[in-house]
């Protein structure tokens, strides 16, 4: 190659290049990649509480008598002494309503028996007798309640507790 034409390629080339460099130095540098490292005082403190979360503490004391599941307390008594034990733990249930307390009451109401005269059915109460429409006091828990007598047969008799009524027999043994 002609050395004209060289030297022209070369002036031609630094005269395209060195722009080109001038451009290159005048970017911005790249930022430097930050460490995804937590910082070491950060780290030491996690450090710390895991290890206040890891710790296990020793168990207290056992019992010095453990309980026997194969042989319980109270496995050789006899179900008569079970079921008094029972009945002496467990509180009667108080009546809450009408119905349970009017329940409970009737149960306690025991005539002697029955006569009619004339036309009238009377309910015997050892010395008193009372007839349908009668009112009868009875104490129960400590507060009072105002029985009706409702009705009367040969073999049953009615209470009335407000609109609650039950209807018991007369000699509660004897009731076909």
């Amino acid at each position: 190659m002609k050395p004209r034409l060289i030297a022209f390629l070369m002036v031609a080339g630094l005269g395209v290049g060195l722009p080109l460099v001038a451009a290159t130095a005048n970017l911005p540098k790249p930022k430097t990649q930050e460490s995804d490292l937590a910082t070491p005082e950060a780290r030491r403190a996690a450090v710390i509480a895991a290890v206040a979360l890891a710790k296990v503490e020793a168990p207290g004391p056992l019992p010095e008598e453990l309980p026997q599941p194969f042989n319980p307390v109270g496995f050789n008594r006899s179900s008569r002494e079970a079921a008094r034990t029972t009945d002496a733990n467990a509180a009667a249930p108080k009546a809450t309503g009408d119905h349970d307390i009017l329940t409970a009451i009737a149960r306690r109401v025991a005539p002697t028996g029955t006569f009619k005269m004339g036309d009238t059915r009377y309910l015997q109460f050892s010395k008193n007798r009372l007839k349908v429409g009668d009112h009868l006091t009875v104490t129960h828990e400590g507060q009072e309640y105002n029985l009706e007598l409702t009705a009367i047969d040969a073999t049953n008799f009615t209470l009335r507790l407000n609109r609650e009524e039950i209807t018991r027999p007369i000699k509660p043994g004897k009731n076909p």
